[in-house]
């Protein structure tokens, strides 16, 4: 077994609505967050819960046309700016963290992390996943901006 690299994901952006506001709308598992989601997940639903802390939500992540995940993430929100999603079925973790920007805007951080392969796998992992992993983000960041952006 070779050494597990760890590969992040990162992304940002501005978003037209005050901090609670889209801290709202990304805790809310129910509605806003099936509406907000790219055409790469799949098999939404949510499990229990539904809104912040103590949901838990199940899907698929089509990252390429060959690579899918089944997650089954739990909610957890350890501090009011963060929501933090963990994949029981994995290693993988996505935080959001929701800072506000003047009265009205917001900047919304997507973080995720996750052991990766080794060796040249890993490396292709770290390079290539972790960017098309960015941009799934980044399309989720543009549709919540069109969902609660003013």
């Amino acid at each position: 077994m070779g050494h597990m690299a760890q590969v992040t994901a990162r992304t940002s952006r501005t978003i037209g609505a005050p901090a609670d506001e889209v801290r709202a709308a990304l805790a809310d598992y129910e509605t806003v967050r099936p509406a907000i989601l790219t055409e790469q997940y799949r098999d939404y639903r949510v499990e229990s819960g539904g809104k912040g802390a103590g949901s838990r939500v199940h899907w698929t992540l089509q990252a390429t046309k060959s690579r899918q995940r089944d997650q089954l993430v739990e909610v957890s929100v350890p501090a009011e700016d963060k929501i933090v999603e963990s994949d029981a079925n994995s290693s993988m973790v996505t935080t959001w963290t929701v800072t506000p920007e003047g009265a009205d805007r917001s900047v919304v951080a997507v973080e995720t992390t996750w052991n990766g392969a080794g060796g040249i796998g890993g490396f292709f992992e770290k390079t290539f996943a972790a960017r098309g992993l960015a941009r799934i983000h980044d399309g989720v960041l543009s549709k919540l901006d069109e969902a609660v952006g003013h």
